[in-house]
């Protein structure tokens, strides 16, 4: 064995031994406040010790591997052994979206949410095949790196830094989303506070290490998400099944939820709610074909009916709700048009109970057809999207060799399926607690939960009388995707100890994710734009300390972009996939996989699949306001299947119509398609 493969062998066990320790001493963090609940100790308390204890841990790590050195800052010294890269690569992985807004998509959307599982599993076979060992033979520091060397000139560089930018930006603001949404719930701040206090976290782990700093803080942050999201899984397993591994019990579970949507399906009292929505839904429509006409007789309305119970000695409680009717009623007709909007969008609550197990929903084969192309759509966007997002592509820039590199994949495969197999289960068993437990309960005695969480934001959950019979209907309830993982704990009245532990998880997994995404963006603009493209003569100390600099800034605009709630945590990170696939995925194969492929042909690619896909999401998404019709019903978060073949096929075209790259780029793409697999450990990164 040579020195330097010792050395690593040393250094292998040395890591196994520290994390070994860590996991058992979080265990018993577990048990201690387990205990103590029991003992007395309030919700509140436990929320603290849960917060407040991981992001000091988290920082601790930070600060003890704190640099200014450029490789480590950068790559982590290129020593990161696969088992461990696999596990931070997981924890990179697994966002706010996969942790949080994973299971809540299943959980409203069944089988249609299964596209995210099957496109995030192939993209990363994409990364396997494609990009990850060739990335490693290259070398250097970052994806504008390659860019610049395979295509050459600054042109190709200052795309790829707008693109990082741009996708990861996006990306981070949805993972600051979900810190905010935690950080809220564990101590009560409002959300917008929140998101600069779960901030704090972020800064420390990222900005005094680099990405030393973010690999062993995110091997932690795997070991504390994988037991939070597989703890309230099992527990509700054995509740439900009798069987603690609820996936080989998930056919049953799955059967038992159809019964009961069968149930709720037939229930006079849901068929009379949604009526109401119905109708509702119907006078909005009605009212919007006469504004004026519409208005003047509702207000007499409003009014007649007040006065009419005031001489009726009616129960103060319903003239008290009367004269809320009236001063809530609009000021003017073009207030009412905004409300009578609102109304004609409670047709979606009038249809029936969609079968969680039914693909492809649609009143008609059109309708069908549709949702369809919607499924194929996501799958495409986030499967090459994966295979292009920066951040995971930086992670194998990390391994000693493009063996461990390739091995590194396999390990980040296992690690991520540990959570996606869970998800579709965990959807399923918090959809069946929830259906019987909280379907046909009393207002009166509502949980405690449910006022705590809407008092987080009234979107996440909203349950309103709306029959007035005091019975909880399916229909009267308004629920949030990316409430349920959070949730499940309280809804399945489990202890506090297992909400504030899947708090502690959901944001491990946001927290991961956020400092893998600013240190992308702070990497971008201090390396590739200020060092490559400004001042090459900058000191590594320079360059360092500008990075941090810029990583605060960026995190600090998107904590403000997040507090203005652009989206739900699953839109912004399928947009972050669509943007990626369409602006990196055909330049870094093309690249790799055909050497005619040249400057101009990547240029003008990745800015049209950049342009074109932003182009369709700003121009659709309601966020913005223009609401153009979409193109074949495709939503905007599919928008990377024009982006990504319209890159694909300008590179191919441009590239034939101009000059074929130098022999000396030539001869770089022969280097890195034919990595050794006994390990290549050439590296150009001295710059």
């Amino acid at each position: 064995m040579s020195t330097q493969a010792f050395s690593h062998a040393a250094f292998f066990q040395q890591l196994k031994k520290y994390y070994t320790f860590y996991t058992g001493g979080f265990i018993l963090f577990l048990l201690a406040l387990a205990v103590a609940e029991q003992l007395g100790m309030s919700r509140a308390w436990i929320g603290y010790w849960f917060l407040f204890a991981t992001i000091a841990l988290y920082a601790g790590i930070g600060w003890m591997s704190r640099t200014m050195d450029v490789a480590e800052y950068y790559v982590a010294g290129r020593r990161v052994p696969a088992f461990f890269n696999g596990m931070a690569t997981g924890a990179d992985w697994m966002s706010a979206a996969s942790f949080i807004g994973m299971a809540g998509t299943l959980f409203l959307s069944g089988y249609d949410g299964l596209a995210w599982v099957m496109g995030w599993t192939g993209g990363f076979c994409l990364v396997a095949l494609f990009l990850a060992p060739y990335l490693r033979k290259f070398g250097q520091f970052t994806i504008p790196d390659f860019l610049a060397e395979r295509y050459g000139g600054n042109i190709v560089r200052g795309i790829g830094v707008i693109a990082a930018i741009t996708c990861s930006f996006v990306y981070v603001v949805a993972q600051i989303y979900g810190v905010g949404l935690i950080v809220s719930r564990m101590t009560g701040l409002e959300f917008g506070i929140g998101v600069f206090v779960g901030l704090g976290g972020i800064l420390v782990c990222a900005m005094l290490g680099g990405m030393r700093a973010v690999t062993w803080t995110q091997v932690a942050q795997y070991i504390v998400l994988i037991i939070a999201y597989l703890t309230p899984v099992v527990w509700l397993g054995v509740k439900h099944t009798g069987i603690p591994v609820p996936q080989i019990a998930y056919g049953y579970t799955l059967q038992k939820l159809a019964d009961v949507e069968k149930k709720i399906t037939a229930d006079p009292k849901e068929q009379e709610v949604r009526k109401i929505f119905a109708d509702r839904a119907a006078a909005g429509k009605a009212a919007l074909a006469t504004p004026d006409k519409a208005y003047a007789e509702g207000k007499v309305k409003v009014e007649q009916n007040l006065a009419d119970l005031k001489t009726a000695n009616a129960p103060a409680e319903k003239i008290s709700a009367a004269e809320k009717a009236v001063a809530a009623y609009p000021a003017n007709v073009k207030a009412a048009e905004v409300q009578w909007k609102r109304e004609t969008g409670l047709a979606a609550r009038a249809a029936p109970l969609r079968p969680h197990a039914q693909a492809f929903p649609g009143k008609d084969e059109a309708a069908q057809n549709t949702a369809r192309l919607n499924f194929i759509g996501i799958v495409f966007c986030m499967m090459f999207g994966t295979a292009a997002l920066p951040h995971i592509l930086m992670r194998y820039y990390t391994t000693p060799s493009v063996q461990q590199a390739r091995v590194s994949v396999f390990w980040s495969l296992l690690f991520i399926f540990l959570l996606y197999f869970t998800a579709p289960c965990l959807a399923v068993l918090a959809k069946y607690d929830m259906f019987t437990n909280l379907v046909g309960s009393s207002f009166a005695s509502l949980p405690a939960w449910a006022a705590a969480w809407a008092k987080v934001d009234p979107s996440l959950l909203n349950i309103t009388d709306i029959n007035m019979d005091g019975i909880v209907q399916w229909a009267e309830v308004v629920i949030g995707g990316d409430l349920i993982v959070l949730a499940t704990p309280e809804i399945a009245g489990l202890p506090y100890v297992v909400s504030g532990l899947v708090a502690a998880g959901g944001l491990a997994a946001a927290l991961s994710t956020a400092d893998g995404l600013l240190l992308t963006i702070a990497n971008a603009l201090a390396h590739d734009f200020y060092y490559k493209m400004i001042d090459p003569n900058a000191s590594t100390a320079k360059r360092v300390t500008l990075s941090k600099v810029l990583l605060v800034v960026m995190a600090i605009t998107a904590a403000y972009v997040t507090s203005l709630k652009p989206g739900d945590i699953l839109f912004l990170v399928g947009a972050a996939f669509s943007l990626g696939a369409s602006s990196f995925f055909p330049a870094l194969v093309l690249g790799v996989f055909w050497k005619r492929a040249n400057k101009w042909g990547a240029i003008c690619g990745m800015v049209m699949g950049l342009g074109l896909c932003a182009y369709y999401m700003y121009t659709r998404y309601p966020f913005f306001g223009v609401n153009m019709p979409l193109w074949f019903g495709l939503s905007p978060v599919s928008a990377g299947m024009f982006g990504l073949p319209a890159s694909m096929l300008t590179i191919y075209i441009v590239s034939l119509l101009t000059p074929e790259p130098s022999k000396q780029v030539q001869e770089l793409v022969e280097h890195v398609r034919y990595p050794n697999l006994a390990g290549d450990t050439v590296v150009s990164e001295a710059a």
